[in-house]
């Protein structure tokens, strides 16, 4: 799967190990490094949905993004490339056609 960052801060923390571990901890570097590598050997979103990490659909103020589990309370939150976003027809996100995803932010959102 592509992956793609929504801003350098974050890409570096992906490129840089020690960065990575200075600044997001040893446990979220390594939860962090473990989600995108899930996510690379993906062919499609579908592929992670069962992974570890919990990967999941976002509602409300979110929706159109997706979650994943690092550290708790900690998420790694990302959007689909694929705009507008394949759904069927009832709605619901095709998560078999999203190819790629931009990597928004590392967050406690609760």
């Amino acid at each position: 799967m592509n992956i793609t960052f929504f801003n350098s801060k974050i890409k570096k923390y992906a490129n840089n190990d020690r960065l990575a571990i200075k600044k997001l901890g040893t446990i979220r570097a390594k939860f962090f490094k473990q989600r995108l590598d899930d996510l690379s050997a993906a062919s499609t979103l579908e592929d992670v949905r069962h992974l570890p990490g919990r990967f999941h659909e976002l509602k409300s103020d979110r929706k159109g993004q997706w979650s994943c589990d690092l550290d708790q309370p900690c998420r790694l939150i990302f959007e689909p490339h694929e705009n507008p976003i394949p759904t069927n027809e009832d709605g619901q996100y095709l998560w078999i056609k999203i190819l790629g995803v931009e990597i928004i932010e590392i967050v406690d959102y609760h």
